[in-house]
């Protein structure tokens, strides 16, 4: 019961929030890219602040891990695992947009 009225009260803060840009007819008029290339680049953003984010998350999560590991080797060599992949999302991540553009410059 407490999930169905947390959900409806979530639901409405978001219509609440909506009203003033609906009553305005044109929320966003000058909204998105002009071109292909913005558009590679506007994505690449998004998804690379995405992508770091859930690094992050995991991050957080293969230390857990590594802690509540304490005489289990093999929940140890997969915290190091989480670890290791998380760093390398972290670090692409954070490059994606640097990664797009010099694709775009080889082009």
């Amino acid at each position: 019961m407490a999930k169905k009225i947390i959900s409806f009260i979530a639901c409405l803060a978001l219509a609440i929030t909506a009203l003033p840009i609906c009553a305005t007819g044109s929320a966003l008029p000058n909204f998105g890219p002009t071109n292909f290339s913005a558009l590679l680049g506007t994505v690449a953003t998004e998804v690379g602040g995405v992508i770091a984010g859930l690094a992050t998350v995991m991050f957080i999560i293969s230390g857990i891990m590594f802690v509540a590991s304490t005489a289990n080797p093999e929940m140890q060599n997969t915290a190091k695992k989480a670890l290791t992949y998380a760093i390398i999302g972290i670090v692409v991540g954070l490059s994606a947009t640097a990664i797009v553009n010099f694709i775009k410059g080889m082009f």
